[in-house]
């Protein structure tokens, strides 16, 4: 099948007097794809209501090959729309909820078979004051899907809901797709990216950039050809040629550039790789981690903890044995630093 343009962020930005909110970036999804942008929640909201046309931004943004200028109205009978905290009439049962909007946009989709995909059929009678916040948020799926939609955005659709909500949203998702229709997810939680696809990008201050996402197994190839690499290179350093590292989040694999890794931690013997102020598992020891990131700016400044001295903000004295290291990232974060290891760390920044 051939991919059309279905939606296009040309030097998007957001910035209000000293307050920039996320700088330009440009991003595309094309007919039949489905990607999620992973930020910082308040970010993900002024993005979504740029995207909706709620609030203005810089730069260019087209759907369906059409510039966007102010005319939102004109697109939303193509586009499906999934507020996070979403406004309902709450005293119309869950089928005249749908029935209205199927009326607003002249559509004539099965509504039985709407609510019983999102498992509301024996909702349907009751008022939606009497739902939960689990049973609102399918409802609010559904609502999107009602005119079939070419494209679907969502706003954090899986927070704070239910196993079997979040399993429907999947479904419905896959289902949109296999249909020939577009998704784009804005998330605050990468866990929640990557259960719903593969094409999850991050936006941060540094911009927009894309994560590389693998399904089961991938990780082992990814490890093989670095362990064959170290192989090649003996005798020189063995470390170089491994420019990714792998966390585990849920059955997939995501690769993280070390430059994005804030520390390591060991917990419970459980390293985890701290990106962002997102914690990841990681199944590659402490001591093999060290080794792989020193080439990158990395010190092993207590036995649980390998910070990036990129990040490296102060270093504190507590008590005459005690020390820490505050990190220049979004928590502060207080690191550890043994002792034995002042005199190394003097060594390393040459103090």
């Amino acid at each position: 099948m051939s991919q059309k343009p279905i939606l296009k962020l040309e030097e998007v930005g957001k910035v209000e007097g000293d307050k920039v909110w996320f700088h330009p970036f440009t991003f595309s999804l094309n007919q039949s794809e489905v990607a999620a942008i992973q930020c910082d929640h308040i970010v993900g909201k002024v993005l979504f209501h740029i995207l909706t046309g709620h609030e203005a931004g810089t730069g260019r943004i087209s759907y369906f090959d059409q510039f966007l200028p102010s005319g939102w109205k004109r697109y939303s009978h193509r586009i499906g729309v999934v507020f996070h905290e979403e406004e309902v009439y709450e005293r119309l049962t869950p089928y005249e909820y749908l029935k209205f909007y199927q009326q607003v946009y002249g559509k004539k989709a099965d509504i039985h078979e709407l609510l019983h995909k999102v498992n509301l059929s024996a909702k349907k009678p009751q008022r939606i004051k009497t739902l939960n916040f689990s049973e609102r948020k399918r409802l609010s799926l559904v609502k999107a899907l009602v005119h079939q939609p070419e494209l679907i955005i969502l706003e954090e659709p899986d927070q704070n809901i239910d196993l079997e909500s979040k399993v429907i949203l999947r479904r419905l998702i896959n289902e949109h797709q296999a249909e020939g229709g577009s998704a784009l997810i804005i998330t605050s939680n990468m866990e929640s990216a990557v259960n719903i696809t593969n094409e999850v990008y991050r936006l941060n201050e540094d911009g927009l950039k894309k994560m590389d996402v693998q399904e089961p197994g991938e990780e082992e190839d990814e490890d093989e050809f670095a362990n064959d690499s170290d192989s090649k290179q003996s005798g020189t350093s063995s470390h170089v040629h491994l420019e990714r590292i792998p966390a585990k989040v849920k059955e997939k694999v995501i690769l993280f550039d070390p430059t994005e890794i804030d520390y390591v931690e060991s917990v419970d013997g459980t390293v985890q790789l701290h990106v962002k102020g997102g914690a990841f598992p990681c199944t590659i020891t402490l001591q093999q981690l060290s080794e792989r990131l020193e080439p990158f700016g990395f010190f092993r400044c207590h036995r649980s903890y390998i910070v990036n001295l990129q990040k490296v903000r102060e270093v504190m004295t507590w008590t005459r044995n005690s020390y820490s290291l505050i990190l220049d990232d979004h928590h502060k974060s207080n690191i550890p630093l043994s002792k034995g290891k002042l005199q190394d760390l003097k060594n390393v920044l040459r103090m």
